[in-house]
């Protein structure tokens, strides 16, 4: 498992690429522009995927005067290892996505400069992909931030932030990078002082298209948006436990069309009790969660038997 990362080596950096929980998630109506506007609570995790990024010093693109748009400049300046089986093509990976809209911005901004490092970008995944955890969009984010580093654009996190919700709605809250009320698409962040808490995590093997999801006719999408001051004074309403009018709007959907995530759920949910916790699922899926009472996330041997007992994969992880 990989836990917090922030190393700098030469001119290697690596950096932790964290998972994310949704302690709640409410839709409250659709846009004009086709998406829908969500409420939640995101919670980030000390546990995610790893990314190496190495400058290439001795290989230098120039950018001046060359009329390269983002996307050939982009194939340029990165090279993109362990993603291979994630997507068959580099442009598809939300990693080359998020590099060639920084670029794009650059450009556009008038700032790219004169020259800029061949960087090799190394993805050293562990988060199952389609699981609701965030991690191709926190891939993305990371990428982001660390490229404008490598590159001295300069883009401040607000910046980022808007350049990140056209990579991906998830995307902002991992360059934001701390747990956060979220609104609008998941762009509209503001910050949220939680206790810190470990989680008992299933990732079922089992993924239901989004657009699928989205479009499905039981899906709630009308819940009535609640002020920020509300959320967060009533943190204690979906913190450990998620009592009304906290809810994932997904869930009921999401188990009635993919079993094994009903199994994973239906077992977190047997252990209720003695966790003090309420099992829910994050985002649309297909992974789900249990709050740990603290006198329980202590005791390895318990914690372990429930994670050799589940009926998939199961890890036992932390706040970030």
């Amino acid at each position: 498992m990989i836990k917090n990362i922030d190393e700098a080596s030469g001119s290697t950096v690596t950096r932790l690429s964290p998972a994310k929980l949704n302690l709640f998630l409410h839709i409250t109506g659709k846009r004009t522009d086709g998406y829908h506007n969500l409420q939640t609570v995101f919670r980030l995790l000390d546990w995610g995927d790893c990314l190496h990024f190495s400058v290439a010093d001795d290989t230098v693109i120039q950018t001046a005067d060359n009329g390269l748009d983002a996307n050939t400049l982009c194939h340029q300046l990165l090279v993109l290892a362990g993603a291979e089986t994630i997507t068959a093509d580099v442009e598809d990976n939300l990693i080359f996505k998020a590099a060639r809209a920084l670029l794009a911005s650059a450009i556009q901004s008038n700032i790219l400069p004169e020259q800029l490092a061949k960087v090799h970008i190394a993805l050293d995944k562990h988060l199952p992909m389609g699981a609701g955890l965030g991690g191709g969009s926190s891939n993305a984010a990371t990428t982001m931030l660390v490229l404008n580093d490598i590159w001295q654009l300069n883009f401040t996190c607000d910046e980022l932030i808007k350049i990140g919700a056209t990579v991906g709605a998830d995307v902002p809250i991992f360059i934001f990078g701390q747990d956060a009320i979220a609104m609008g698409i998941g762009e509209e962040l503001t910050t949220i002082e939680l206790p810190d808490q470990h989680y008992l995590v299933l990732t079922p093997n089992a993924h239901v298209n989004t657009a699928k999801l989205f479009a499905h006719p039981k899906l709630q999408r009308d819940i009535a948006p609640l002020s920020v001051a509300t959320i967060q004074n009533q943190y204690a309403d979906y913190l450990q436990t998620l009592t009304t009018p906290y809810h994932n709007v997904f869930t009921p959907v999401v188990m009635s069309l993919a079993p094994a995530v009903a199994d994973a759920l239906s077992y977190l949910q047997g252990l209720e009790a003695q966790t003090l916790g309420t099992a829910r699922m994050t985002g649309s899926g297909s992974a789900v969660f249990l709050p740990l009472d603290a006198s329980v996330a202590t005791d390895k041997n318990l914690v372990a038997k429930w994670i050799a007992d589940a009926p998939c994969t199961g890890y036992v992880v932390g706040s970030l």
